[in-house]
């Protein structure tokens, strides 16, 4: 009768400690299963180059196109800090880089002309967006942010001008400069618009501008006749 009792408490004992163990391991795999925590966003200081090479876009927002629209906001005051290198190259590719294998661009344009240049100025100098080659060339080692502020004072790290060149429209429309000129500022409202969208899906902040400098602009870039600085967004981190 003793060694019965004893049997019982021994499986008894072995069921609970099977139990136990089965509970734990269930425990464990619910746990590897739970998605892990981000990493921090990588965060790369913009070098101070004559040519900036960009980096791989970030396409893995978690914000849809409706959340964006939602969110979408002026703002013109900005954070003391500089955006990053790997921010920068996704607002870029936003704005209006290539997309397909044609090299075509994220921003529609007329008879697609692809007439809108985009020139980035920052405390470094201001560079002009090479969307093949995906890298930034300066243009002059001048601070032309006061320049596209204008007559309205605004502290941001970089500021994208959009520049139209007319001088890319076929030879039949390029001769009917007015026409092309109204062409140039719609194109130019599709990039600062791809601007507006990625800024409210990445949380910077930005503003839409036609008020800046131009002859200042147009002087310091060297510009040709044909390009016609149109728009400005300030971009920078929310303050």
């Amino acid at each position: 009768m003793i060694e019965i009792r004893a049997m019982r408490k021994n499986i008894i004992n072995m069921a609970a400690i099977v139990f136990f163990t089965l509970a734990l391991t269930a425990c464990g795999n619910a746990a590897s299963n739970q998605p892990e925590a981000k990493a921090d966003k990588a965060a790369t200081e913009i070098p101070a180059d004559s040519i900036i090479k960009l980096l791989e876009p970030d396409k893995t927002l978690d914000a849809s196109l409706m959340q964006a629209l939602t969110d979408r906001a002026s703002q013109r005051e900005f954070a003391d800090k500089q955006l990053s290198l790997e921010d920068l190259s996704s607002l870029l590719w936003a704005a209006n880089g290539v997309n397909r294998e044609d090299g075509k661009r994220t921003a529609p344009s007329a008879v697609n002309a692809q007439d809108v240049d985009i020139y980035v100025s920052m405390a470094s100098g201001a560079y002009l967006y090479d969307a093949k080659q995906s890298q930034l060339t300066r243009i002059t080692t001048e601070d032309l942010r006061s320049a596209v502020c204008g007559k309205q004072p605004m502290e941001a790290p970089v500021f994208l001008v959009m520049v139209a060149d007319i001088s890319r429209y076929p030879e039949g429309l390029a001769s009917q400069r007015p026409l092309v000129e109204s062409f140039a500022a719609m194109d130019a409202g599709y990039v600062s618009q791809n601007i507006c969208l990625y800024c409210s899906a990445a949380k910077l902040a930005t503003v839409p501008r036609a008020s800046m400098d131009k002859e200042a602009l147009t002087k310091s870039l060297n510009l040709k006749d044909t390009q016609i600085p149109l728009l400005n967004n300030p971009v920078g981190y929310m303050k």
